[in-house]
């Protein structure tokens, strides 16, 4: 007998929420020009393609006729290039540094490319620290109407009678507002129904579209929530054609309004989520017609999704290097892997899978890109960045490493390190795709 947990939503849809061409543009007019403009021509601020260098060494001319990378490792001690192929300029003697040797410094470059997304002034601060809970996991949905970042945990013991089907485990939903870089309140939110273990999420119209993971009585699946309070959550799916999914991890809105997201069975190995019933896929929904259908499977775990500024090619990470249990085996993949989004028969196929990158710390969790095409995940050394050719040009160190973030406005990220809150300034070109502000 089917059972009423597993009930498809109405694709009627009378709140609204799925209707129309879906579009996250925030900025004034203002900004908006700029914004496109970024994204479709060439500008100062866009990195350089790659070339490959030769090792530099300082010399006694004027700081004029040195190369301009040097120049500015010369003014900015906090930058540390790790290239094979060039050596420690900040150094008192040139040193060549390998990628694996113990780095001190935040910035860490390893193409020349790099230079152009970190600016003139990069900063790594860190906001809140709170040794209570690991308040600062994932979602990362910067809510540009009201300056509020909204932010999920990870799992907090609670002994509360109704999270025993959530194995005594409770998520908590955090919001930030800004009035000021360093200037903010920090809030609970407090939504009229529970969130169901939410994980990550991402943008959509008024509010963030989260990824319900569910419990051992709860369905898992996708909910809509309104930004601003009381924060009333709307479900959008709970169920594969009547199968119940795994524990939705992640998730991305296409500009035509279809929501992609990933599937792994993370709840299940925690402990609080049934045996699994479906294979550990990447899927798309179409909020206008209620079409659900499989797009991507064959992972260990996926997890992080986005699209690139085109929305040409899809990105997926697979954290199968570690598992719920927490076991973690280093012959298995902590990848990110790229598709070619194909349109046939009005609707996009994912072709031509490959490996875009291995990370060689940790796993790499979140994935976003910014608007030059330039591919950020969260990993165990912090934030890395490839750029679309796959080619690791840089590295923003972060003590404890970071599962997921989020890009701001011109070049700030807040970057979630369990018990603390990391802003990340780069320079003011270096912008999310998602958003473009």
């Amino acid at each position: 007998m089917a059972h009423q947990f597993w009930q498809r939503p109405r694709t009627a849809d009378p709140d609204g929420i799925g209707n129309g061409t879906h579009k996250v543009s925030f900025s004034d007019s203002s900004k908006s020009s700029k914004r496109d403009s970024s994204r479709h021509s060439k500008n100062t601020s866009q990195p350089s393609s790659p070339q490959v260098m030769s090792p530099r060494i300082l010399s006694p001319k004027g700081e004029k006729d040195r190369p301009r990378s040097q120049r500015t490792w010369s003014e900015n001690r906090a930058w540390q290039r790790v290239n094979r192929q060039s050596e420690a300029l900040s150094q008192e003697s040139p040193t060549i540094l390998s990628p694996n040797s113990p780095q001190p410094r935040p910035f860490l470059i390893y193409h020349d490319s790099f230079l152009n997304l970190l600016g003139p002034s990069p900063t790594l601060s860190c906001l809140i620290s709170d040794p209570r809970a690991p308040y600062f996991h994932e979602a990362g949905v910067f809510h540009p109407p009201t300056n509020t970042l909204f932010v999920t945990s990870n799992q907090i013991p609670d002994a509360s009678p109704d999270a025993v089907t959530t194995h005594n485990k409770t998520i908590v939903i955090t919001k930030i507002e800004f009035f000021s870089p360093t200037d903010f309140t920090r809030d609970k939110v407090r939504c009229p129904e529970r969130n169901y273990m939410a994980n990550g999420g991402t943008n959509y119209r008024n509010g963030l579209i989260l990824c319900a993971q569910g419990s051992l009585r709860e369905p898992s699946g996708l909910i809509y929530m309104e930004a601003k309070r009381p924060h009333k959550t709307t479900t959008l799916l709970n169920n594969y054609h009547g199968r119940p999914f795994n524990s939705p991890n992640d998730v991305v809105v296409h500009s035509d309004g279809s929501v992609w997201f990933t599937d792994p069975i993370y709840g299940y190995e925690q402990g609080f989520r049934p045996k699994p019933q479906l294979p550990q896929h990447v899927y798309r929904f179409d909020l206008a017609t209620g079409d659900i259908r499989v797009v991507a499977d064959g992972f260990g775990r996926p997890n992080g999704i986005a699209f690139a500024p085109d929305e040409d090619t899809l990105y997926v990470t697979d954290t199968d290097l570690v598992h719920g249990d927490s076991s973690r085996a280093h012959d298995r993949a902590a990848t990110i892997y790229a598709f070619s989004v194909f349109w046939t028969g009005d609707q996009p196929f994912l072709t031509n899978r490959r490996v875009f990158a291995y990370a060689d710390t940790g796993a790499p969790d979140g994935v976003k890109c910014d608007v030059h095409g330039n591919v950020y995940a969260g990993c165990g050394d912090g934030i890395n960045i490839w750029n679309a050719g796959g080619m690791l040009v840089g590295k923003i160190l972060i003590e404890g490493g970071c599962a997921n973030f989020c890009f701001g406005r011109s070049g700030e990220m807040w970057c979630f390190g369990e018990h603390k809150l990391w802003r990340v300034k780069l320079g003011d070109g270096t912008r999310g795709a998602l958003l473009g502000i």
